[in-house]
């Protein structure tokens, strides 16, 4: 969260603007950067919820030690649709959506840069994500080589059709990094060129630091995996070599492709989550956000290291000493400037005036679930740990801690927090706190038996294992019910709320920024005239948020 003071912010008197926008604007081809956040966080919603039931079906058939409900093959093709669906479909687009909604409003901007390039990167999303789920409707069948896709699993093909589930699988993952592609261009352009004035770099707020890091990497390492995911194609469909080794291709190649981007997706994920806790911490404890600058750069520090860490996912894949000594490092590496984050937001929380409201539930356990994420992680970042549990159950509780315990939790918070701003309208408290219980206690209960699973060796991707397993597995099965039911209540929540919520004022929250200095939901074009920024982050105290903004916000 960000005190920022500012001048020449005009606000019409009978905001003519301000009213919701009609329910067909969200299905036009609309260049709003708010619509197309709303329509990318609906859209991936959709496709979270379609994820969520493939994991509930994968969970009812490791509840018994015997494969019982599904087919092996279904199964596979389970598991490798269900990742996909929650990185691809889920995790990046929602995060996308949020910070199109937010990142111009908070520097000033009437829009983003390229407004038709923006329109254009989300409706990639739903081409791309009916395309996967299509491949269930093909004769050939869908992927079941997993969200990574290895070769030469993923280069077999019986069948001998181009029009496979595997095809569908690889084409729709490159036009999803077309679009992700499409859409960092516009916002490091947007963040770099269209700040308002007196905006300068140290006045923005933390979440933008964050999301710019994040674009940065986009721009940096997808498109390593965009070609990859091409060349993979070619192999498949053209009858080219890059990574068929019945050829003279290279399999391990396609390894360094695929995790020269997918180990920094991770911080591509995460980092705006942590501007998410970075601005939400700050009003819920009613104190300014702690080492602004420090949060601020440590995001560039993570973007920087994380593009050097690919490689220990690969310690198994005949690696040679040096280059496992030196990933083994730079892994290790990353918790620094990480640590300076919850360093901070720890001492941001500490002694302050802290309102358990719903955004600050989630973000607070999100942290926790985050920091035992990060110990874990710490342990696989060494070598000789890593081999130890390398293809275990163990990797798989800690890439969820990670997914579900800090990214959808964390969005969960900033959703709930940005609710009436984006909508108009305040959300109920009660749903709100049981959605937290229900998913806080699910996703620990679903996760943390996966850590002692891999510690006895259970390897992932099965669908039947030896009984001696079976005691953890019914508990985390019954967790993965838990966590899909705490969904009703958030869906009931922000339906409910949406359509007859109690109208939301402008600044419910008493927060800092620019966003919150706009009515609810914002004008079309944001200001009626842009806002000169004069003082950054730091000046006012939060008793009273707008000291010094108060003639700026009222009608010219």
């Amino acid at each position: 969260m960000t005190n920022i003071s500012v001048e020449n912010l005009s606000i019409p008197e009978e905001k003519p603007q301000s009213q919701p926008p009609e329910w067909r604007r969200y299905f036009s081809f609309s260049t709003d950067h708010k619509v197309i956040g709303i329509q990318y966080l609906v859209t991936s919603f959709i496709f979270f919820l379609v994820g969520g039931f493939l994991a509930m079906i994968v969970r009812a058939e490791l509840i018994t030690p015997e494969s019982d409900l599904v087919s092996r093959p279904l199964y596979n093709s389970l598991y490798t649709m269900h990742g996909t669906v929650m990185i691809f479909l889920w995790i990046f687009p929602s995060l996308v959506g949020l910070a199109n909604f937010l990142v111009p409003l908070m520097i000033g901007a009437r829009d983003m840069a390229f407004p038709k390039l923006n329109a254009v990167a989300f409706w990639l999303v739903p081409i791309f994500g009916i395309l996967l789920m299509s491949s269930y409707f093909l004769p050939n069948g869908t992927a079941q080589a997993g969200w990574w896709s290895y070769p030469p699993v993923s280069l077999q093909n019986p069948s001998g059709s181009w029009l496979s589930g595997q095809f569908v699988w690889i084409l729709a993952v490159a036009i999803s990094g077309v679009s992700s592609i499409m859409g960092a261009v516009n916002f490091v352009a947007t963040i770099f060129k269209m700040r308002a004035p007196g905006m300068t770099l140290l006045r923005m707020p933390a979440y933008v630091w964050a999301v710019l890091s994040a674009q940065l990497i986009q721009l940096t390492a997808l498109p390593a995996l965009t070609a990859g995911a091409v060349m993979l194609l070619l192999d498949l469909v053209a009858g080219t070599s890059f990574f068929d080794p019945e050829r003279g291709g290279n399999p391990v190649l396609y390894q360094h492709f695929f995790w020269f981007y997918s180990h920094p997706a991770v911080y591509v994920m995460a980092l705006p989550v942590f501007g998410i806790f970075s601005e939400i911490l700050p009003v819920y404890s009613r104190k300014p956000l702690f080492g602004y600058k420090v949060v601020a750069i440590s995001s560039l520090l993570i973007a920087g290291v994380g593009i050097f860490v690919w490689v220990h996912h690969m310690y198994a894949s005949g690696t040679p000493g040096w280059m496992r000594m030196f990933f083994m490092v730079s892994s290790m590496f990353v918790a620094v400037p990480t640590g300076i984050k919850i360093f901070a937001w720890t001492a941001t929380v500490w002694r302050g005036k802290i309102r358990l409201q719903t955004p600050m539930l989630f973000a607070l356990g999100a942290i926790v679930m985050f920091l035992f994420a990060g110990i874990t992680g710490v342990m696989l970042a060494a070598v000789p740990f890593d081999i130890h549990v390398n293809n275990t159950y163990f990797v798989v509780g800690h890439f969820h801690y990670i997914v579900y315990g800090t990214l959808t939790m964390g969005l969960f918070a900033a959703i709930y927090h940005w609710f009436p701003k984006m909508t108009g309208r305040m959300y109920n408290e009660g749903l709100g706190i049981l959605h937290f219980i229900l998913a806080f206690v699910g996703t620990n209960l679903n996760f943390f038996p996966m850590h002692p699973l891999g510690l006895q060796g259970m390897v992932r991707r099965i669908s039947s294992y030896d009984p001696e397993y079976a005691f953890w597995n019914v508990i985390a099965s019954l967790g993965g019910f838990l966590l899909g039911m705490s969904t009703l209540p958030f869906i009931l929540n922000i339906v409910g709320s949406w359509v007859q919520g109690e109208k939301a004022p402008d600044n419910p929250w008493r927060a800092i920024g620019l966003e919150w200095l706009v009515s609810s939901p914002p004008p079309v074009e944001n200001f009626e005239e842009l806002p000169i920024v004069v003082s950054g982050p730091y000046g006012y105290g939060l008793d009273k948020p707008l000291v010094g903004n108060e003639a700026a916000l009222k009608p010219q």
